[in-house]
């Protein structure tokens, strides 16, 4: 039920996009077919008439309803066409694309997680977080000059063969690897030294299935973030898709957007929460399938919190890098235009250099740092307390969950500005709307493997109050692991917030938004990379300080004790908490 609602409230709320945002349609549509020819009355009343639009919204969202029942998307009211071919025809390119660059995230995240495997190699994840941190258009731009038209290996727009997704999969599997990786990575330590990895060792049993082993035992509680990965590759490549010329769903639903073809948006909006569905019941099945009968059996035990230590020169460093750059750049004005300095070099009196307009790039740095870092820290905050209180309704939140997944930052951006105008507060609501599935997602399946775990059967049967059960034992074994979820996520959500900014739904310019800072420089990379690279880094040491900084400061509140690794012998209250 809660499924079929998110879907009929996404599909209600495209189809009165036009009505929401008080622009006329007909005026719109007449644009989109022939810029050149004048909006007299008599042109729109017929394009109108054409469209059926002095019917109202409601009625074309029924008509729409209607002809959906039998099988028919609609025609596009730009191109007259059938809307379905189009939908089918972006959707098996974004398939495609995404099959590739999931792969190559697969890749990627193994490459990261085996020293944690193969030599017990522990790290704060400093190094993961800062490539799932690399901007997917920014690493589109550079792959594309780099390897498209300096050394000419690969094709650099357009789809018409394997050799044209090599480069756009790149840009869109080493952000997604870096993220998975990091989880997985993460949930190992503590199921490696449990107390059975011990046994299994003294045995004499090999490596390879102790890490095989491992690896079921953590996947059960990450595979939803694999399938919310593979959507969001589909969808949310709209940037990469725009880069490389790719005719894929996500690219052909914002050309929708923009010319308010209300057929072709619907569809593609459609088949993209349709394969949200789908993923993620088949996240769902493969998750049961991975824990078998101890679900059902309530024998699941999570593993004990291991943080891992990390040591304070590593967030310690990169605060004083940032603190140090943001700054200085504070000192100086980030809003005098000067043409004669224009994409000059960085030099001692422009440290990072100047951008398209003369602006001081170090300057624009650091009077971006507050909003930039600001508003993404307090969506990631709210994000995560949904996510927390979602988390204990899984019947409730997985449908809106998977709905919300499916969607591109840019449509639910173009939906919130048309209804509350474009603006930082807007686009913050919409980042909102859609940044907290994978977090739900995540406590949702920790806290149903914390629900049927046996220790907590035992609480129950001596008497333990639901309260003290749920807040002693439920939360902090579920909190921990999302909240460093979250901060893995923070990057992105400023990521996010700056593709709304570059079509104009988010902070406007001249502010010196980190986001804007990269759109803007994207047009002359080639000629002045130091623009488009000094928001970027900031960014990436922006998420390795984020988790560095956790997972030291998670590190100093729970100590290690028992040497090696191993939970036994460590007395009862180790024993307990191995067993929470």
């Amino acid at each position: 039920m809660t499924r079929v609602l998110s879907l009929l409230a996404v599909v209600a709320a495209v189809g009165l996009l036009p009505w929401l945002s008080g622009r006329d349609p007909a005026l719109t549509v007449l644009r989109a077919r022939s810029a050149e020819q004048e909006p007299t009355k008599e042109a729109l009343d017929a394009v109108r008439k054409d469209l059926g639009l002095d019917a109202g919204p409601l009625d074309l969202l029924g008509s729409w309803a209607t002809d959906l029942l039998h099988g028919d998307l609609g025609t596009s009211w730009v191109s007259g066409t059938d809307v379905l071919p189009s939908v089918v025809s972006g959707l098996q390119v974004s398939l495609a694309l995404m099959g590739a660059a999931f792969a190559l995230a697969l890749l990627l995240a193994a490459a990261l997680v085996a020293p944690v495997l193969v030599r017990g190699r522990r790290s704060a994840g400093a190094f993961a977080a800062m490539l799932a941190a690399v901007p997917e258009f920014l690493l589109a731009t550079v792959a594309l000059l780099v390897c498209g038209v300096w050394l000419g290996w690969l094709p650099t727009s357009g789809w018409q063969g394997p050799a044209y997704m090599v480069l756009p999969a790149l840009a869109l599997g080493v952000p997604a690897g870096g993220l998975l990786g990091r989880l997985v990575a993460d949930a190992l330590p503590a199921v490696l030294d449990e107390r059975w990895g011990e046994l299994w060792r003294g045995a004499g049993v090999s490596r390879a299935r102790i890490s095989a082993a491992a690896l079921k035992r953590v996947l059960p509680q990450l595979v939803p973030q694999f399938g919310m990965a593979a959507v969001g590759l589909t969808g949310g490549a709209v940037a990469v898709e725009t880069v490389f010329a790719v005719p894929g769903i996500g690219r052909t639903a914002l050309g929708a957007a923009k010319s308010q073809d209300l057929p072709l948006l619907q569809g593609a909006v459609l088949a993209l929460l349709l394969l949200g569905l789908v993923m993620g019941a088949v996240a769902a099945f493969t998750r049961r399938r991975l824990l078998g009968p101890a679900l059902r059996d309530a024998s699941l035990a999570l593993p004990a919190a291991r943080p891992v230590r990390t040591h304070p020169a590593i967030p310690l460093t990169l605060l004083t890098v940032l603190a140090v750059a943001n700054g200085w750049g504070l000192l100086r004005d980030p809003y005098t235009v000067n043409t004669a300095a224009r994409l000059a070099a960085p030099s001692f009196s422009h440290p990072l250099g100047t951008d398209g307009l003369g602006r001081d790039v170090l300057a624009r740095l650091g009077h971006g740092a507050a909003p930039t870092v600001g508003t993404a820290a307090a969506v990631c905050a709210l994000s995560l307390l949904v996510a927390l209180i979602l988390g204990f309704l899984p019947g409730v939140a997985a449908g809106a969950a998977d709905i919300a997944n499916a969607l591109p930052p840019v449509i639910v951006g173009i939906l919130v500005a048309a209804a509350a105008g474009p603006g930082t507060g807007g686009a913050a609501l919409a980042v909102a709307l859609i940044s907290w599935p994978p977090l739900a997602a995540h406590a949702a399946a920790l806290v149903q493997e914390v629900r049927a775990s046996a220790f907590l059967t035992a609480q129950r049967a001596i008497g333990a109050s639901p309260s003290w059960i749920l807040t002693r034992h439920v939360l902090p074994s579920v909190a921990a692991p999302v909240a460093r979820h979250a901060l893995l996520r923070l990057p992105g959500i400023a990521l996010a917030l700056a593709s709304l900014g570059f079509l104009g739904l988010g902070a406007q310019p001249p502010a010196p938004e980190w986001g804007l800072l990269l759109d803007e420089s994207r047009a002359y990379v080639e000629r002045a990379p130091w623009a488009a690279l000094a928001p970027a880094v900031a960014l990436a040491l922006l998420a390795g300080l984020a988790v560095s900084g956790a997972a030291y400061a998670q590190g100093r509140r729970v100590p290690r004790t028992g040497g090696t690794g191993s939970t036994g012998s460590t007395g009862k209250k180790k024993e307990a908490l191995v067993e929470v």
